[in-house]
């Protein structure tokens, strides 16, 4: 098979890694810069175009695409499925779960286990907005921050109130969510590969920081995960439309709480802390499931 990875650098672990494995399995595979990508959109021949070449021929592409150029990305990947060219992750799915509130909304209505959250626009709310997520401490996300970047911990509810309204002053989503302080700064990171979780591990914060992502300080080993956290993780999937993802788990008292589902999840920290080739499991799952013009909206929304 001849598959396309679409990564702005062929630098980082992820993408070396599914560079190596596809070609320990047999295939073809080339590193494309999806912001170097530009189209031909036309409903007889849809094409992309990368440094003056058209692209064609690929079987399958596997998006690797930053949260900062997702508009962009997922239009190239959408050409690519115009074309017929099978993707592990479609670009309906990656929209979706990129929008953080579209996402807890989805998993909601499939009546998933999720902090409780509030969201807003007007400052006069913010009183109501802290007592709906059970008061402070409480946790401020904006919506468009990744890796631990842009997640506030407020713990008195003076301190929530001014940096919410200071954030609304700024005319920026946020989301408001209950703290879940019996998680004690860790959460567990499902991987999902074709309906299945192939790895979980359990990361933990540096001390002193509520935020357990590994780019943060944070710590990882693997973990035995419930079969409840299991369902929650491939529903959590599913639900997105993903065949491919990374879903981060609370435990909560309740029992497993949805922070995040990731829709391009680094493989070093899993790889490194379980010992797993996901990697190859993920060309496994090209193998089992590429079929020209196989590309379909999964999921709802």
């Amino acid at each position: 098979m001849k598959i396309g990875i679409l990564s702005r650098n062929p630098k980082l672990y992820s993408t070396r890694r599914l560079v190596e494995a596809a070609k320990v399995r047999g295939h073809e595979v080339r590193v494309i810069d999806h912001t170097r990508c530009y189209m031909n959109i036309t409903s007889s021949s849809p094409m992309v175009h990368y440094k003056g070449e058209n692209l064609e021929g690929f079987d399958a592409v596997i998006p690797r695409i930053g949260a900062s150029v997702t508009f962009y990305g997922t239009a190239v990947l959408r050409q690519f499925e115009m074309m017929g060219v099978y993707p592990i992750n479609e670009s309906v799915a990656i929209s979706r779960s990129r929008d953080k509130l579209r996402s807890l909304q989805l998993l909601s209505r499939k009546g998933l286990g999720l902090p409780v959250t509030g969201f807003a626009r007007h400052p006069d709310e913010v009183g109501d907005l802290i007592k709906m997520v059970g008061g402070a401490p409480l946790v401020i996300k904006l919506l468009e921050g990744t890796q631990g970047i842009g997640v506030v911990l407020a713990e008195t509810k003076s301190a929530a109130s001014s940096v919410i309204e200071a954030f609304m002053g700024l005319e920026t989503n946020i989301l408001i969510q209950e703290f879940i302080k019996e998680a004690g700064g860790a959460d567990i990171r499902c991987l999902v590969v074709d309906g299945k979780v192939v790895a979980a591990m359990k990361r933990q914060g540096a001390d002193g920081e509520f935020r357990s992502n590994l780019h943060r300080g944070g710590t990882a080993q693997v973990v035995k995960i419930t079969p409840k956290e299991r369902a929650t993780a491939i529903k959590a999937a599913a639900t997105m439309g993903l065949n491919v993802a990374g879903v981060d788990l609370l435990r909560a008292e309740r029992g497993p709480v949805i922070m995040e589902v990731n829709s391009s999840p680094g493989l070093e920290g899993i790889e490194g802390a379980t010992g797993k080739d996901i990697a190859g499991m993920i060309i496994q799952c090209i193998e089992k499931n590429a079929k020209v013009g196989r590309t379909k909206t999964r999921g709802q929304g």
